[in-house]
C-alpha cells in the first residue's frame, strides 16, 4: 500500500513538473508580450486610458508588468500597491479581501476583462485611478487572460531546481581582449568558489561567455544568442561598449537583470534592470572636478577636456564640460584628440583626459615639450597601465580617481581576492575590472540568497534594490534603492609621486552631490 501511494505521489509530482515545463501556446505567448511589453500579437498598437481625464497613452509605455511585476506578485509604485495576479487567488471561491477590508466576489473571465478595460473590480467598484484602462480587441483580451492563467507557472529562463545559468559578453580579440580575459578569469573563479561552497540555495552556477565581436552588429547577435538561445537568467559584468546605446532597452524588453560595472568605460545605463557596483566614468570625473575646484583653485581655468572620437567618450566629455560650466568653471574647452597626430591646444591650467592609457603619457610628453605642466586629471582604470611613462615633471600634478583604495579592503576581502587571483593565475593588472567582477558576483549571490529558493528575476531585482551598506570587503559600502542603481557615486582622489612611483591619497571617497 505504501509503495502504491509512493508511486502515485511520484507520478503526480512528475505530472506537475511536466505541466510547469509545458511551453506557452501561441495565444499565451501573445498574452505574455502584451502583459510585459504592452504590445499586441497582431502588431497593431494598443492604447490605454489614464487618469480621470481618460488621457490616451501607448500601452507600451505602461505595460501591466511595470506595476504588477513580471511574476505578477505586484510591487509598490508611487504609493500604490498593485494586487497579486495569481489566477488561483483571483478566481478563488472565497473571493477577495483587500487592505481596506472590503470583500469582493471571485473574478471570472468576464469581470477580469471589465477590470482591465474599464477599471472596475469583480464587485463593480471603481479601481484605483492609477490603474490604466486598456483598449483591447477581443483577441488581445483572450490572449492576456490565457497568459494570466499561466503567469504563476511561467518561470524565468535559466533557473532550474538545481542550476542557475548566467551569461556575459567578453572580448577575446581586439583592443579589449586583455581586459576581457581578466574579467573572464575573475568570473570563472567566483563561480567555482560559489559552487564549491554548495551553490546558492542548492543551485550550481553555470556561466556562458560569448565574444561580442568587433562591432555593434556582432555584439547584437551575441546578446540575442544569450537571451534567446542560451536563455540565461541574468547577465554578469559584460564588457561590450558597442552595445552602450541600446543595451538598457534590450534588457528591459527581455526582463533580464544585469549586475556589473558597465559605465566604467562610458555613459551610465539608466534601467531598473541594471545594477552597477562601482562608480562610472562620469562619477569619477565629477569627483575629480569637485576636488580640483575645492583644493586646487582650478575654477578660473583655462581648462581643457580631451577625448577620443568615440560616441561614449564624447558624451562623457560633454557631460563633464556641462558640469564644469554649471559649477562656475571658466574658459572650458572640449577637444577631440588623437595623441598620435593631433596638435594639442596649449595654455591650460587643468587638463581632463579621457581615452586609453598610451595616449595619456604621450599627451603629457607633448605638454612638457611645449613647456606646459598643467594639472592632469583622469580615471585610474583608463590610464593605470601607462601612468609611469608620464614625465617626472608632472609628479604630484597628476590626479586620478579610484573607485577603491587598499584601505577599503578588509582582511576577509583581501584574502578572498588573493585566493581568486592565485587560483586563476591573475596578477594585479586591471585591478578595477577584477574588483568590479568580484563585487558583481558577490551582489548576485546575496541577491539570489535573499530572493529565496523560489527566486525569479523580479525577486532578484527587488532584493538588490533593497541592499544598503553592503560590504564587499574591497570597496566602500554599496547601497542601492528605488531609482538608485549605482552602488557607489563618488571616488577616492589620489596623486602620484612619479620618480618614487608612490601613490598618495589626497581625498577619501565621498559621494558626489550631482545625481544622474
Amino acid at each position: 500500500m505504501k509503495s502504491s501511494l509512493a508511486l502515485i505521489l511520484l507520478l503526480l509530482g512528475g505530472l506537475s513538473l511536466a505541466a510547469h515545463a509545458l511551453p506557452l501556446s501561441p495565444s499565451e505567448s501573445a498574452g505574455k508580450r502584451l502583459y510585459r511589453e504592452g504590445l499586441s500579437g497582431s502588431g497593431e498598437p494598443i492604447m490605454a486610458r489614464v487618469g480621470a481625464a481618460d488621457m490616451l497613452l501607448p500601452a507600451s509605455s505602461l505595460p501591466c508588468a511595470n506595476c504588477h511585476g513580471a511574476d505578477g506578485l505586484g510591487r509598490p509604485e508611487g504609493g500604490v500597491r498593485p494586487p497579486d495576479l495569481n489566477w488561483a487567488r483571483l478566481t478563488s471561491q472565497y473571493g477577495q479581501q483587500q487592505i481596506n477590508g472590503r470583500s469582493y466576489p471571485a473574478y471570472t473571465e468576464g469581470t477580469l476583462a471589465r477590470a482591465i478595460q474599464e477599471g472596475r473590480d469583480s464587485g463593480n467598484n471603481r479601481l484605483d485611478p492609477a490603474m490604466p484602462r486598456f483598449v483591447l480587441s477581443m483577441n488581445d483580451q483572450r490572449n492576456l487572460t490565457a497568459y494570466l492563467k499561466r503567469l504563476a507557472d511561467d518561470r524565468d529562463p535559466g533557473l532550474t531546481p538545481d542550476s542557475l545559468h548566467l551569461g556575459t559578453l567578453l572580448p577575446s580579440q581586439g583592443p579589449l581582449a586583455e581586459e576581457g580575459a581578466t574579467v573572464a578569469a575573475g568570473l570563472d573563479g567566483s563561480v567555482a568558489r560559489i559552487n564549491q561552497a554548495g551553490g546558492i540555495h542548492g543551485r550550481q552556477l553555470r556561466l556562458t561567455i560569448l565574444d561580442p565581436g568587433p562591432d555593434r552588429a556582432s555584439a547584437d547577435r551575441a546578446l540575442a544568442r544569450l537571451i534567446e538561445q542560451e536563455q540565461v537568467f541574468a547577465l554578469i559584468a559584460p564588457l561590450a561598449p558597442a552595445l552602450d546605446s541600446d543595451l538598457a532597452a534590450r534588457l528591459g524588453q527581455a526582463g533580464i537583470p544585469l549586475i556589473g560595472p558597465l559605465s566604467l568605460l562610458g555613459p551610465a545605463q539608466s534601467s531598473r534592470q541594471i545594477f552597477e557596483p562601482l562608480p562610472g566614468l562620469r562619477e569619477q570625473l565629477l569627483a575629480l572636478a569637485d576636488y580640483a575646484a575645492a583644493r586646487l583653485r582650478a575654477l578660473q581655468g583655462p581648462t581643457l577636456i580631451t577625448y577620443p572620437d568615440e560616441p561614449s567618450q564624447r558624451l562623457a566629455a560633454q557631460n563633464l564640460g556641462q558640469y564644469l560650466q554649471d559649477h562656475a568653471w571658466q574658459k572650458v574647452t572640449l577637444q577631440v584628440y588623437d595623441s598620435v597626430q593631433d596638435a594639442l591646444p596649449l595654455g591650460s591650467r587643468s587638463v581632463f583626459y579621457l581615452g586609453s592609457g598610451g595616449g595619456f603619457s604621450r599627451l603629457a610628453e607633448r605638454l612638457q615639450s611645449a613647456g606646459q605642466v598643467p594639472y592632469l586629471f583622469a580615471a585610474s582604470n583608463q590610464v593605470a597601465g601607462d601612468l609611469f611613462q608620464v614625465p617626472s615633471g608632472f609628479s604630484r600634478r597628476v590626479f586620478l580617481a579610484y573607485p577603491f583604495v587598499p584601505s577599503d579592503w578588509t582582511l576577509a576581502g583581501r584574502l578572498a581576492l588573493t585566493q581568486l587571483r592565485e587560483h586563476q593565475g591573475l596578477g594585479g593588472e586591471h585591478a578595477v575590472l577584477q574588483v568590479g567582477a568580484f563585487s558583481s558576483m558577490l551582489l548576485l549571490s546575496e541577491g539570489m540568497k535573499q530572493a529565496g529558493r523560489d527566486a525569479s528575476r523580479e525577486k532578484l531585482i527587488s532584493a538588490l534594490e533593497g541592499l544598503h551598506d553592503f560590504d564587499t570587503g574591497l570597496t566602500p559600502l554599496i547601497s542601492f534603492g528605488p531609482g538608485r542603481r549605482l552602488g557607489l557615486s563618488g571616488a577616492h582622489i589620489v596623486t602620484v609621486d612619479l620618480p618614487d612611483q608612490r601613490f598618495y591619497l589626497v581625498a577619501p571617497y565621498k559621494p558626489i552631490a550631482a545625481t544622474p
